[in-house]
């Protein structure tokens, strides 16, 4: 007679009709998080570029917009390489880093290049979240032998990177000097 096991059951997940390994079923996971990310993004990223003042940093959001919509159709090519429905998972992380973005600007004086310094911040906590994320899924593609989506995930982490580091560039050129002279 078998031991009945106790605890939690297992998750045995069908995606089309075939059983899938755990790990890839967390790292699909991953890819559906990522893609509300992308999407609730393309709807945060105006808000924040209205609310800017530097004219270097309204075009790197602009930028970056323009990006984040490429990255939104990358996703869908890795879900039809998946061969999975592009179905979205709510991202709690990226809710609430977008509302933090929010608050920085309902708490900061429009115009000013103190509320800038705070997008930047807002942005770069939105930037390192993706980095982590497309790093951590790029490592899981490598090992699941999925090649073409690994260079997909590889191609958005680099601009991912590219984008925090302008970020970096345009506060420490400039915004970030301005707003320490404001009183």
């Amino acid at each position: 007679m078998k031991k009945q096991e106790t605890g939690a059951p297992k998750l045995s997940t069908k995606t089309n009709e075939a059983t899938i390994s755990p790990l890839k079923e967390l790292f699909i996971d991953g890819i559906r998080d990522l893609f509300w990310a992308e999407n609730h993004l393309v709807k945060a990223l105006p808000k924040m570029i209205s609310a800017t003042t530097s004219p270097e940093l309204a075009a790197a959001l602009e930028a970056h917009l323009t990006e984040t919509k490429g990255h939104v159709t990358r996703l869908e090519e890795i879900f039809t390489l998946l061969n999975e429905p592009a179905i979205a998972k709510k991202c709690d992380a990226m809710e609430g880093l977008t509302k933090e973005g929010e608050g920085i600007i309902e708490e900061t004086d429009a115009g000013t290049a103190t509320r800038d310094v705070g997008i930047i911040l807002a942005c770069q906590k939105v930037e390192h979240y993706e980095i982590a994320s497309y790093n951590g899924l790029f490592q899981l593609a490598g090992t699941l032998a999925l090649t073409e989506v690994a260079d997909i995930l590889e191609q958005t982490l680099a601009e991912e990177k590219t984008a925090d580091s302008k970020l970096s560039d345009i506060a420490g050129n400039e915004i970030n000097y301005k707003a320490s002279e404001e009183v």
